[in-house]
């Protein structure tokens, strides 16, 4: 005997639904490479993603419009690897710390979810749709702690 159950679909939201993310990636491509699977995903996880093709461009105008973007995500194997962005990070000091941070490496070898709001969460490159999904969440954990009160 066979028993399938399924689920409804309509009781799971997208977690980050409208959030401005912005994808700092070199491939800026239109969802045919690695990384345009990176921004479907993002999508699909609800976030109005934005690409930037520079790094530096990118932090930018994040502190051009620090209160307009909800999430940042760094492919950051495409920018010298995750120390190298870890500092230009670093850098932009109580800006930056305003708006969550995933970076994605290969030279990540344990996936880190830091309980310290500032600090980045690091996924390991290439990222699956259940570490993105759980970064995210981690992410924005205190917007859905609100959405849920």
């Amino acid at each position: 005997m066979q028993l399938i159950r399924s689920f409804e679909k309509e009781g799971f939201a997208p977690v980050g639904l409208g959030l401005r993310v912005m994808l700092i990636t070199k491939d800026t491509s239109d969802g045919h490479g690695s990384d345009g699977l990176l921004m479907r995903r993002l999508a699909g996880l609800g976030g109005q993603v934005e690409c930037q093709a520079d790094l530096f461009a990118g932090l930018g105008r994040l502190l051009d419009d620090s209160f307009g973007f909800g999430l940042i995500v760094v492919d950051c194997d495409a920018f010298g690897g995750l120390d190298a962005v870890r500092r230009a990070c670093m850098a932009l000091g109580a800006e930056a710390a305003r708006v969550p941070v995933i970076l994605i490496s290969r030279d990540c070898a344990t996936q880190i979810f830091p309980t310290d709001r500032c600090a980045p969460i690091v996924l390991r490159e290439p990222v699956s749709a259940v570490s993105l999904r759980v970064g995210f969440a981690h992410a924005l954990r205190d917007r859905l702690a609100l959405r849920a009160s």
